[in-house]
């Protein structure tokens, strides 16, 4: 037997496992069956200590092209999985050829589209859903990529402070180039629409035998090809918000500050402001251009302040949290309290003395930005039915007994979760 590893260090070297069989035939102690969407190829998940590794079988030298791909859009700061290693030249014991294989680290507390539909509806869902795949399009178009095969089942979902974060896991039919035309990026949006609408017809199917949707119809925007429409019109307004040029006559400059105001609210740092006197028939004006930078305009802020590493909307959510302690703190004492200061102090005195009263043992359930997110909305929650604010200790101890003990554990959710959302009609979930 033969194989070569191109590998990333930080990981286990992974020489444990058999690599002289065939995938799908692999019996080691180390595999595990986490929740997990449809695929073409054959895809095992392994585990290392706390942390699970997806093993996909792929022929040629496909796997290879992956793992540039998926390294290339990580460095690009386009949300995806990480891609791991590449397992290549594999041999059987008796010298016959083997298909390569790509390793990516299982992305902790992420869920697939069908494990989503199994725990609400589509009713709650089709907002944040639309939203996280219509800026996970805009940011892979941004820099270049052509995805091929945009979908909900090639897409892992996280929750984001009551929103949703998506991540890119399968670009076996990407293409990265310089920058895209109209032309591909319409072509990409067009496949994304068809993907939608058969997938969420999918859920559709698996819900009611009858395959019908008579269920939805008090409400025709929840429609699959409606919601599928409602895609493309949520990817074409924010792909114009960031790149179409504005007009600002003379002495409406204020409207720069409101257009960098209202990019960084979606999200996005704007690196370079361009204004070119570009004179009217109705007087002298401006046209202004804006050069965005990766999105996450909140997360590298919190990060520089706290070190804590959260998605886009938690981000957000924190530092609205430190900003009124601070504020809050200033009113008490009468002294000016930096930021810097102001949020070290909010890590010491409310952030995680609120965290540490989890008990162990729920402790994994969310991710800890998400956990204090939703004891803030619980806090919100109890106070608007109590006429009053109950406080951050009361609203804890609440969320603590009532709501956490409730929460299905997300950080690694294992098999048979989604039983109950079989794929009708279709094939075996394992290899595809």
């Amino acid at each position: 037997m033969a194989f070569r590893f191109t590998t990333r260090p930080g990981h286990p070297t992974f020489a444990d496992l058999p690599w002289e069989e065939p995938l799908a035939e692999w019996d080691t102690e180390r595999l595990v069956t986490p929740v997990r969407g449809i695929h073409r190829h054959v895809v095992r998940f392994v585990a290392y200590g706390p942390q699970l590794y997806a093993l996909k079988e792929l022929p040629g030298r496909l796997a290879e092209r992956e793992y540039r791909l998926l390294r290339g859009l990580a460095e690009r700061s386009v949300p995806v999985v990480e891609a791991v290693g590449v397992a290549t030249g594999r041999t059987t014991r008796e010298g016959e050829p083997l298909d390569d294989v790509l390793i990516t680290e299982h992305l902790r507390y992420s869920l697939p589209y069908r494990a989503l539909f199994s725990r609400r509806s589509l009713s709650d869902l089709w907002e944040p859903l639309l939203d996280a795949l219509a800026q996970l399009l805009v940011r892979a178009h941004l820099a270049g990529f052509f995805w091929g095969d945009c979908s909900l089942s090639n897409t892992l979902f996280r929750r984001d402070a009551g929103a949703l974060a998506a991540y890119i896991v399968d670009v076996e039919t990407g293409e990265m180039h310089p920058t895209l035309s109209d032309g591909q990026r319409r072509h990409d949006l067009d496949i994304a629409q068809t993907n939608v609408a058969g997938e969420l017809l999918d859920i559709v199917a698996a819900t009611r035998p009858d395959g019908g949707w008579t269920v939805l119809e008090d409400d025709p925007r929840l429609h699959p090809a409606a919601v599928a429409d409602d895609l493309c019109k949520r990817y074409e307004g924010l792909w114009h918000e960031l790149t179409t040029d504005e007009l600002i006559p003379e002495g409406e400059e204020w409207r720069v500050a409101d257009r960098v105001q209202r990019l960084n609210d979606l999200g996005y740092d704007v690196a370079e402001i361009e204004l070119v006197d570009d004179p009217g028939e109705d007087g002298r004006r401006f046209r202004l251009t804006t050069r965005v930078v990766e999105p996450g305009h909140h997360r590298p802020r919190l990060l520089q302040l706290t070190g804590l590493d959260v998605q886009e909307n938690q981000a957000r959510r924190l530092l609205n949290d430190i900003l009124a302690y601070r504020t809050a703190v200033e009113a008490e004492t009468g002294v000016a309290l930096g930021e810097q200061i102001a949020a070290m102090r909010w890590m010491v005195e409310i952030f995680e003395p609120t965290l540490a009263r989890v008990p162990a043992e729920l402790r994994d359930r969310l991710e800890d930005a998400e956990i204090y997110h939703q004891i803030l909305e619980h806090r919100w929650f109890l106070s608007e039915r109590a006429g009053r604010d109950v406080g951050l200790e009361a609203a804890t101890d609440d969320y603590l007994a009532a709501v956490l003990p409730a929460q299905t554990d997300e950080r690694t959710v294992l098999d048979p979760a989604t039983s109950e959302l079989p794929v009708i009609g279709g094939p075996d979930p394992e290899v595809t």
